[in-house]
């Protein structure tokens, strides 16, 4: 399995994706078994033929092509969101799900790119580096945050979405079964 993450879907009134479209979308790219999570472009999906790099460029280009609107697609495995859960390094800290996110990214950030962010300069907000993704705990809520996915864009030169923790784990389990 594998799970596609849209970045900037259905927020607002531009960039308006129907979950039934989408999965329609994704059936006919050949992959099976589609399912959504939310309105919020989170698909669940089998693929045996394109590795999810591939993948979200295939998405990426379809959305493109079929309904004219330009959204960053990143996928991973049902094995990469499943050590994305277990790793969960801030469970001693967050404490709501809605405000504890995941931002993953395009590619691991470039280790220079991350030298001198001083986390004690973000507080009360905390973050954690993972491999492709970065932990944010936002206690003040997501609106509020500073280090929200487009400040780590712009910091590290990738592109981010962010789900919060109840998407996270839902979609580790969707994948998963």
């Amino acid at each position: 399995m594998q799970v596609a993450l849209l970045r900037g879907v259905n927020v607002g009134r531009h960039q308006r994706i129907e979950m039934a479209g989408l999965r329609e979308l994704l059936t006919d790219l050949g992959y099976g078994h589609v399912r959504t999570h939310l309105n919020s472009g989170n698909a669940v999906f089998t693929n045996t033929a394109t590795a999810p790099e591939r993948a979200g460029r295939d998405i990426q280009d379809a959305i493109a092509v079929h309904l004219g609107l330009t959204v960053p697609v990143l996928v991973r495995t049902a094995a990469e969101l499943a050590a994305v859960v277990a790793a969960d390094p801030l469970a001693g800290i967050a404490d709501n799900p809605s405000r504890y996110l995941v931002a993953f990214l395009s590619a691991a950030p470039e280790p220079g790119l991350t030298t001198g962010l001083d986390p004690a300069a973000y507080a009360p907000e905390v973050f954690h580096f993972g491999d492709r993704e970065i932990y944010l705990w936002l206690p003040d809520g997501v609106i509020a945050s500073r280090i929200g996915h487009t400040f780590w864009e712009k910091r590290l030169n990738v592109t981010a979405t962010a789900r919060n923790w109840n998407t996270v784990t839902r979609l580790a389990t969707l994948a998963a079964g």
